[in-house]
């Protein structure tokens, strides 16, 4: 496993961390800010939220570039499927295209699915992940054209209703291996999977060749909002460092994602605290 004590170059920040993902949370900072603030602590990457970039795509990724950061990723494709995807499938894949785009203008290698809970009218994931598999499938061969892998990140079962039918490494490999694409692999992020006791044996079915992006955060144990109440890394339950071996034993080496969505704690505090604060535990605790 990577020693990190001393080194923290592979450390990227997912741009949720500072409350970019929702209106009305977090400072303000534009993607400028960020870039700098990253780059002036060693940093090796940033991950943007797709509603920070607007049309600016080509210009922010040159300007991270510039500044000797990687853009690792962009989050998200809409949802695919379930009660938040738009009505339409048409209307369902313009905007996968879309976000498939901006990833390609930012010059982000990946771009992360969550896909969206259960179909309205069907009854548990069955149904729904057929369907998903169906749109994964198509946006693949679009994407494949303009350089951009996708990344399914199963989310935790508390989910599947409304948010992600796709709940297990398992089905998540499962799915992968049925559409069958080349640029198609997943996102293990550690607030999703850190309960699941199967996780390493599923991530050593995956191997290095299904897994594109590693997130960090912890899960609290008293958490107070299932979406918005995450941990910065050490102070919850999370085995942090068993799921970094586990990610790692299966062959990955990329960057380690911090994305902690925290609309009572982190997302009130100064940027430059906590960019500083992830700087630390990723060297102390992970």
């Amino acid at each position: 496993m990577r020693d990190f004590s001393n080194d923290h170059s592979a450390l990227a920040l997912n741009t949720a961390t500072l409350g970019h993902n929702l209106d009305g949370f977090g400072a303000g900072w534009s993607p400028e800010q960020v870039i700098d603030g990253c780059a002036a602590r060693g940093y090796g990457g940033v991950v943007f939220w797709r509603r920070e970039i607007g049309v600016n795509a080509i210009a922010i990724g040159e300007r991270a570039k510039s500044a000797g950061l990687k853009v690792a990723g962009l989050c998200r494709s809409p949802f695919l499927v379930g009660p938040l995807a738009p009505k339409d499938k048409d209307a369902i894949r313009d905007d996968f295209r879309s976000s498939i785009d901006m990833a390609a203008g930012l010059t982000a290698p990946i771009l992360t699915i969550v896909v969206g809970g259960v179909e309205p009218g069907t009854k548990g994931m069955r149904d729904s992940l057929k369907l998903v598999a169906e749109r994964v499938a198509d946006a693949c061969e679009y994407a494949e054209k303009v350089g951009v892998r996708l990344a399914l990140e199963p989310l935790h079962p508390v989910y599947g209703g409304d948010r992600s039918c796709l709940v297990t490494v398992r089905d998540a490999v499962d799915l992968c291996n049925a559409v069958n694409a080349t640029n198609l692999g997943l996102a293990i992020d550690v607030y999703h999977v850190w309960w699941d006791t199967d996780l390493a044996a599923q991530l050593k079915r995956a191997g290095e060749n299904l897994i594109y992006g590693f997130h960090l955060c912890d899960w609290l144990s008293e958490t107070r909002d299932i979406l918005l109440d995450r941990g910065m890394m050490g102070d919850g339950v999370a085995d942090l460092r068993g799921i970094r071996h586990a990610v790692e034993e299966a062959g990955y080496n990329g960057v380690c994602e911090v994305e902690v969505f925290s609309k009572d704690n982190w997302w009130k505090r100064d940027p430059n605290e906590v960019l500083d604060v992830v700087v630390e535990r990723f060297r102390a605790v992970c």
